[in-house]
């Protein structure tokens, strides 16, 4: 379902809807991927960016107008907004715009995710919208807002929460809602010990995935509230939700699997936080896959990104002892395979494989080079390295770790001045 086929009513709602996407964050559990910019800028799934996950859901629902809120080593996300997503009609007052942090002598930079609302207040202010959205800038995901969005309108809801159903040992990493016949969230917890079932199926909970639907009045009402509060985080889901639930308000809770875009109920509702090396590595090998748990060749629901005009891959060499193929494997635009093997992984554009070698369940950035006889396995390759010929990582997880961050799971992440340090101590 998409905004071309709700109700007259919701078209209407829909064009009163601004929605902030918070982009801000560093995502410091990705380590070296995230030093040099911030957590929605990393690419994903060999052509995007995962603020393109939002962003596409936005368009796709009909919202057309939406603020991208930034902070932390912010110069990739911006030019990647402003090359990529500048296609609206500002005469409509339709856009996709930047809203850098901006210190004044009264704020420095957010203190959370409210208070990066907070301090966009004029700007939200001046849009005069009747719903605010609220979106995180890094989760893979796709789903239809105007769902969202009508299911809010009818419930007479204060504030919308959208909730991913998930095993109760898992809920204890999310902030829990507790709900009663009508969805209504009677108890918001975060992290808790012993997470609250659903009350129609009690091995699961409800986790918040961090997207709220306001009236713009409430929104506007506790934010001022919040503000100079003693004690506050000036989060969302550690004060305001919490605050509006034990307060009377009415907050309801929006269940994924209604607005979760997919090919059939059949089909897992799809959301994924890649904060850790190991869930980075995970979610993008398993677009290798032959049917992927995240479709991205659905052209009723496509995912639009930036993306630099390249040649289409190439596969070169087919000698006995060097032959240029991939098997299972997603390779993007500009990349050249000459005479390697490359199993169950995933290249971004631009990378190059040289001959005699293997990279197996892999992701490799963009504009790497592989050198010859090379062997890698399980890695992250981080964007515009320069791997040494001869190297092998993925055999000796002690040798690895010497020169490489390796996760709990086993994945190392191969970056520039790892394999400089490698190369001197050869």
């Amino acid at each position: 379902m998409s905004a071309n086929h709700v109700k007259p009513h919701i078209n209407d709602a829909l064009r009163k809807t601004l929605a902030l996407v918070l982009a801000g964050g560093r995502g410091t559990r990705l380590k070296d991927l995230t030093d040099n910019e911030a957590k929605p800028a990393v690419h994903f799934g060999g052509k995007y960016r995962l603020v393109d996950f939002p962003l596409s859901n936005c368009v796709n629902s009909g919202i057309r107008r939406v603020g991208v809120a930034t902070q932390y080593r912010s110069h990739n996300l911006i030019q990647h907004v402003q090359r990529g997503w500048g296609f609206f009609r500002s005469e409509l007052n339709e856009y996709i715009q930047v809203w850098p942090a901006q210190q004044s002598d009264t704020q420095s930079w957010y203190e959370g995710t409210a208070d990066a609302v907070f301090q966009n207040l004029d700007l939200i202010d001046s849009q005069k919208a009747d719903y605010i959205l609220i979106l995180g800038g890094d989760h893979i995901y796709k789903q239809d807002y105007s769902i969202m969005l009508e299911e809010h309108i009818e419930c007479n809801a204060d504030v919308s929460v959208a909730c991913v159903e998930t095993g109760l040992e898992a809920a204890k990493e999310f902030g829990v809602v507790g709900v009663d016949g009508a969805d209504r969230i009677i108890t918001f917890t975060e992290k808790p010990e012993h997470p609250a079932p659903i009350p129609d199926r009690p091995d699961q909970a409800l986790a918040s995935m961090g997207i709220y639907i306001f009236n713009a009045r409430v929104l506007r009402e506790q934010l001022l509230r919040d503000k100079d509060l003693e004690g506050s985080s000036h989060d969302f889901g550690k004060d305001i939700i919490p605050y509006l639930v034990n307060s009377g308000f009415l907050v309801h809770a929006s269940r994924f699997s209604k607005s979760c875009v997919r090919e059939s109920r059949d089909v897992e509702n799809y959301w994924r936080d890649v904060g850790t090396v190991d869930a980075y590595w995970e979610a993008n090998i398993d677009l290798t896959h032959v049917t992927p748990a995240l479709n991205l060749y659905d052209p009723r629901w496509s995912i639009w990104t930036y993306q630099v005009q390249r040649p289409a891959a190439k596969f070169v060499f087919d000698d006995a002892d060097r032959r240029g193929m991939g098997l299972d494997a997603v390779v993007s635009s500009g990349c050249v395979v000459s005479g390697s093997t490359v199993r169950r992984s995933l290249l971004f554009s631009d990378v190059r494989v040289n001959s005699y070698g293997l990279v197996e369940d892999s992701v490799i950035l963009p504009r790497v080079d592989i050198g010859r006889r090379c062997f890698l396995k399980k890695v992250v390759v981080t964007k515009d390295c320069k791997i040494p010929d001869g190297l092998v990582v993925g055999e000796d997880p002690v040798e690895d770790a010497k020169w490489f961050y390796r996760s709990n799971g086993g994945i190392c992440l191969v970056t520039q001045p790892g394999l400089d340090r490698w190369s001197k101590a050869r």
